[in-house]
């Protein structure tokens, strides 16, 4: 799994980020999901690997402006030549589902793929197949908000090739049987129990978006024992008034939650541009801030990358 920051600014672009997005790309399916999409977000997938023809589905935390005035652009370009015609869906707060709908029937946008849009409404799963789960919580922003956690389920363990040769087991179809935890037959009339040969099952990875919100506990049980929390972190602690006017986050807010939840790694976004202008504090402060809190924390910028690693036994 690979996240990559397409907008790390909070309320409007500047010079060097553009609005609220984030990608989560799934190699294993040669696709990739989308987190909250601003204005300019098909502008910066340009400058990105990520295409849009492999976008499966979009989470919307929340329906303000710099979180969403990039779907319609998006989703109309999809159908262009270099677009996809596989389906999108789009999960996100009451009132989405009108603003897309809306939004496309005024334009005369027709789209050349199924579009599905579903209205999340309280906190549970939104999504969830053989490999993951999406998980939602409520945030704390003023308007109808949400979280969500990209939870990867259980992994098989290894198989042990070397002890299966050393069992005589011949290469070939009788792998897969035994990789699935069977019980195989030899032809000398040995039986071999697959699941003998299957390591301990490797945990999977968790990985949460908060949106918008200031501080809430709401926010650490979503990322209880995540390997990547992304927080934002719109303002330095020296601005608390401002955080708690607008119900954002402070540094130290989003390095608390962190802490609470026992997170791995905390990553910082959704920055105001006022801490870009060369004049008190930096976007270094803000990240020194955080860190006195929690150790591990990163502050992103447009097109950081960060690559979740899988968990190993060891670390549980």
């Amino acid at each position: 799994m690979k996240i990559t920051f397409l907008g790390t600014s909070s309320g409007a672009p500047s010079r060097t980020r553009n609005v609220s997005s984030i990608a989560l790309q799934l190699p294993e399916r040669g696709a990739f999901y989308l987190f909250d999409c601003g204005e300019g977000t098909q502008h910066q997938m340009l400058r990105s690997p990520l295409r849009p023809s492999q976008l499966e589905r979009i989470f919307i935390t929340h329906l303000h402006g710099d979180h969403i005035f990039g779907l319609i652009g998006l989703l109309a370009s999809r159908s262009l030549a270099t677009g996809g015609v596989s389906p999108v869906t789009l999960y996100g707060p009451e009132g989405l589902d009108e603003y897309v709908r809306c939004s496309l029937h005024v334009s005369r946008t027709h789209l050349g793929y199924p579009l599905e849009v579903r209205t999340v409404a309280a906190p549970g799963i939104v999504y969830e197949d053989e490999a993951l789960s999406v998980v939602c919580a409520p945030m704390r922003h003023g308007i109808e908000a949400y979280g969500y956690a990209v939870i990867e389920k259980e992994q098989t363990g290894r198989f042990d090739v070397e002890k299966a040769q050393a069992l005589g087991v011949p290469a070939g179809p009788l792998y897969g049987r035994l990789k699935n935890g069977e019980t195989i037959t030899l032809p000398d009339g040995r039986t071999v129990d697959g699941t003998t040969l299957i390591g301990p099952p490797r945990p999977g990875r968790k990985i949460v978006f908060t949106g918008d919100t200031t501080y809430t506990p709401s926010a650490v049980e979503l990322a209880l024992n995540a390997d990547v929390l992304i927080h934002e972190a719109t303002y330095s602690e020296n601005d608390l008034p401002l955080a708690e006017r607008a119900q954002h986050s402070t540094t130290g807010m989003a390095a608390r939650v962190a802490h609470e939840a026992d997170a791995k790694t905390l990553i910082l976004t959704h920055i105001s541009p006022r801490y870009e202008g060369g004049e008190g504090q930096t976007t270094d402060d803000l990240l020194r801030e955080a860190q006195t809190i929690f150790p591990n924390t990163l502050l992103a910028h447009d097109f950081f990358t960060y690559e979740v690693q899988k968990r190993t036994i060891q670390a549980e």
